[in-house]
């Protein structure tokens, strides 16, 4: 993946390739967030077709298990390819690992609570908090990972 990475930033002109390269980490994390995107769309998808017939288990099932599989990929492709962290024992990757989840649990919270308080209290369009949610998440998620879960030691963990 890191050679496909490099192959693909090779081929732009040399100033974007020195602002990709200024900014490698954010760019990682903008092109894994969409990737994660997908994956939650195509397995909400796939449990749409799966399990058809009763709309709150198909939209229960699809919710919870699209989460999981996204913050899955979230979380091994933000630990390998954005935040570059390495693990050195069983108990320091699930501690990250554990960390990770929670941090994305809280932001789901969070996104719970956007809807609640905007569209249910407020009155404020559904389609338009979908995507200004979508914008304080994604940036609370990286925050987030940055901050606490994936936080370089030599920076002050």
């Amino acid at each position: 993946m890191e050679r496909l990475i490099k192959w693909a930033v090779s081929l732009l002109p040399k100033a974007i390739q020195d602002i990709y390269y200024k900014y490698e980490e954010k760019w990682l994390y903008l092109i894994f967030g969409a990737l994660t995107t997908l994956v939650s769309i195509v397995t909400k998808l796939l449990i749409f077709y799966l399990v058809p017939g009763n709309p709150w288990w198909e939209n229960t099932c699809g919710v919870i298990v699209s989460w999981v599989c996204a913050v899955t990929f979230a979380f091994f492709t933000n630990k390998k390819y954005v935040f570059k962290n390495e693990t050195k024992t069983r108990s320091e990757f699930w501690r990250v690992f554990v960390s990770f989840f929670g941090a994305r649990g809280a932001t789901l919270i969070m996104e719970w609570l956007i809807f609640f308080v905007c569209c249910d209290m407020l009155g404020i369009s559904q389609k338009l908090i979908t995507f200004v949610s979508q914008v304080v998440i994604f940036i609370a998620n990286y925050l987030l990972s940055k901050l606490f879960v994936f936080k370089n030691k030599k920076e002050g963990a």
